[in-house]
Formats: structure tokens, C-alpha cells, sequence
């Protein structure tokens, strides 16, 4: 039972060391950049929705994210939530 629980707690505290979204990393974000440089800085999307003239991208949770708009593989808008 104590084995089980520790490597319970020890999986949560490494997949959340893991998380990239975080404000350092957001800072690091700026207008310009291609979508190669901010999938190396936050990994891949969770999330992309394709649009006519854009694709908005989100990575994180619902409370905790990184939000970013591209046209034509470049940020032209970003923000954060609960960072």
C-alpha cells in the first residue's frame, strides 16, 4: 500500500515538473517567431483549431494555459491564463 502510494505521488510531481507552460517560458514568447520556435520551447499544442486565415493553438488546462494565434506558421497574438 505505501509502495503503490508513493509512486502514485512520485508520477504526479514528475509529470508536473514536466509542464512547459509555464510564465518563464511565456515570457520568452514574442511576435515573429516561428511555430518550430515556440513548439521547442512549449512542445507540441494540446489543442489546434484551423481557421480560414489562422490557427489558434492552446497549450495546457482549461485553468492554466498558453494561448497563441499563427498565420502563416508565425505568432501574431498570444496570451496566458493562471500562470
Amino acid at each position: 500500500m505505501k509502495k503503490s502510494l508513493f509512486l502514485s505521488l512520485a508520477t504526479v510531481l514528475t509529470l508536473s515538473a514536466c509542464s512547459k507552460v509555464t510564465l518563464e517560458n511565456y515570457e520568452q514568447l514574442s511576435v515573429g517567431m516561428d511555430k518550430t520556435e515556440v513548439e521547442a520551447l512549449l512542445g507540441e499544442a494540446d489543442a489546434c483549431e484551423k481557421k480560414a486565415l489562422h490557427t489558434n493553438c492552446i497549450w495546457g488546462s482549461e485553468s492554466k494555459n498558453i494561448q497563441i494565434t499563427l498565420v502563416s506558421d508565425k505568432v501574431t497574438l498570444y496570451s496566458e491564463k493562471g500562470l
